[in-house]
């Protein structure tokens, strides 16, 4: 059983060029989301987080100015804080079923791909 693939990218990032490029190379079907143009609701950056398994300070691009200000804060505020400045959330993640992958590098896209 194949799950739906679902990238929630932004279209200037190289890194998400790369990831929808192996995607388009896979041949299977996916859906693209734009997350500055349709932004995530806490439910669905929670949820996104669970899938991927990781700490949400592992989500947090911390080389953006705004992430200064939110080195000791709790992962509730840093959940508000990515939902209200998209720019502060890592990126390309691609969702496959009940499984996610932070795909930096792209290339990390592969390994959900292979999950058939």
């Amino acid at each position: 059983m194949s799950e739906k693939i679902v990238i929630y990218q932004k279209p200037t990032c190289s890194k998400c060029r790369s990831t929808l490029t192996l995607l388009n190379e896979s041949g299977k079907e996916f859906e693209s989301i734009n997350y500055y143009e349709t932004p995530l609701t806490g439910e669905q950056l929670r949820e996104l987080v669970q899938k991927l398994n990781l700490p949400v300070r592992d989500i947090l691009r911390k080389d953006e100015p705004a992430a200064r200000e939110l080195e000791n804060a709790s992962d509730e505020v840093i959940i508000q804080a990515m939902i209200n400045n998209p720019d502060l959330m890592q990126r390309p993640i691609v969702v496959r079923g009940d499984q996610a992958k932070l795909c930096r590098p792209p290339e990390n896209v592969l390994e959900l791909l292979q999950s058939d």
